[in-house]
């Protein structure tokens, strides 16, 4: 029996969605805009890359058909004009937000068909009534910040108050989610772990989908830096997805990076971190190796969005994007014939767009199965078409939405 590989490049839409209007979206197009900026020499930066945005290995497996198909028009410097060697298309999302829970989970077969609640962008952005419990339930002096912000401008704002008073950084976005951030020596990282499980019950009534720990070391003369110790709570998907079916039935879901805190540790057998995009695509590798005859290796590349998408660095993403085109090829070299690699993602965030949200976009779904030719997928109706379509491939039970395209 093949395997299945699902790698989501966290934020890489390839053009605004049929639905772009309600988000205030149209127009938004993170893959082209980044290659529009690239071939403009805004995408030009000293010492990391320079020049038109080069991907041969994604676009030679049909990622500039399948952003031509979604668009109607070509990528700068995605130039393949052969046969795609993997199956193409695009996917439209049907949940009804544009974050993280919601593409992922409707990736795995369960759409959100519910609104998530979210914190308003004001001063303070968090009801009194709710501080005043987080302040409690963790014995705290206090709380900083309390408003809309970017994770590290936050932390580089509070990080010395909040090391000084022991008080911690809690933020939101535009996201359902609360966020705070701590020290990992002065405040604690089992200490901020154990807030957020608190507070994961506290927000509930609220509706938010994520509660963030965001641990960072440093200090004020050195500078902060966030480390990779971040995890996720997340309320459970309403339904069973894909990875709990594969688990029923006996089957290895090994999660790479974020996914087990996306799916509340739901349906994934074994968890692999890393600090990075090159980090995870090595304990990827290292999945592959552990993943026998029907299992499903699940990665998240998550600084397509952290690092580059939300802080609106566009260099950064086009160099993101190319290393991890240059080392696909290890990817499918480990691959075994007749296994599975699908290549997506969750939601857009282009880099060149106004604030610093998600963007409502198509994702592509590139679908490599070794050993057999490609062919054109065209759009496709929602994300769950991908996770059903590996629930059919390794013979598991399917679920109620989507229809395998293999």
């Amino acid at each position: 029996m093949p395997r299945a590989i699902l790698c989501v490049l966290d934020s890489f839409g390839i053009g605004e969605a049929g639905d772009a209007e309600k988000f205030g979206d149209v127009g938004s197009d993170t893959l082209g805009h980044i290659a529009d900026a690239c071939a403009e020499g805004k995408g030009d930066k000293e010492g990391l890359r320079k020049g038109l945005l080069s991907l041969p290995n994604m676009d030679r497996l049909g990622l500039g058909a399948a952003a031509r198909a979604s668009t109607g028009k070509l990528v700068k410097g995605l130039d393949f004009s052969g046969t795609p060697e993997a199956n193409w298309g695009y996917a439209q999302e049907v949940s009804n937000g544009k974050d993280t829970p919601s593409g992922h989970w409707e990736i795995a077969g369960v759409p959100v068909i519910f609104d998530w609640g979210y914190f308003p962008n004001t001063n303070p952005s968090f009801p009194a009534e709710l501080i005043e419990k987080i302040i409690e339930v963790g014995e705290l002096p206090g709380v900083l910040c309390l408003t809309h912000g970017s994770g590290t401008v936050v932390i580089e704002e509070f990080g010395d108050e909040h090391v000084k008073t022991g008080k911690p950084i809690v933020y939101t976005s535009a996201d359902s989610v609360l966020q705070i951030a701590a020290h990992e020596e002065t405040f604690g990282l089992e200490r901020l772990l154990d807030l957020c499980v608190k507070c994961r019950t506290l927000v509930d009534e609220y509706n938010i989908g994520r509660v963030i720990a965001r641990p960072f070391l440093g200090s004020t003369e050195a500078g902060f830096e966030r480390t990779s110790n971040r995890r996720d709570y997340s309320v459970l998907p309403p339904a069973p997805t894909v990875l709990d079916r594969m688990e029923a039935a006996g089957r290895q879901v090994i999660g790479v990076g974020k996914i087990s805190d996306i799916y509340a540790a739901q349906g994934v057998t074994k968890v692999l971190k890393g600090a990075g995009n090159d980090q995870l695509f090595d304990r990827t590798l290292e999945a592959m190796d552990m993943a026998k005859d029907g299992d499903l290796v699940f990665s998240n590349f998550v600084d397509f969005d952290m690092l580059f998408g939300h802080r609106r660095d566009v260099p950064g993403y086009a160099a993101a994007l190319e290393h991890f085109d240059k080392r696909l090829p290890e990817m499918i070299e480990k691959m075994d014939d007749g296994d599975l690699l699908i290549l997506t993602a969750d939601h857009g965030c282009d880099p060149t767009w106004k604030g610093t949200d998600h963007t409502r976009e198509h994702v592509p779904v590139i679908a490599l199965v070794k050993g057999q030719p490609g062919s054109d997928l065209g759009r496709r109706s929602t994300f769950a078409d991908m996770g059903e379509t590996i629930a059919k491939y390794l013979s598991i039970p399917v679920g109620e939405h989507g229809t395998s395209f293999l």
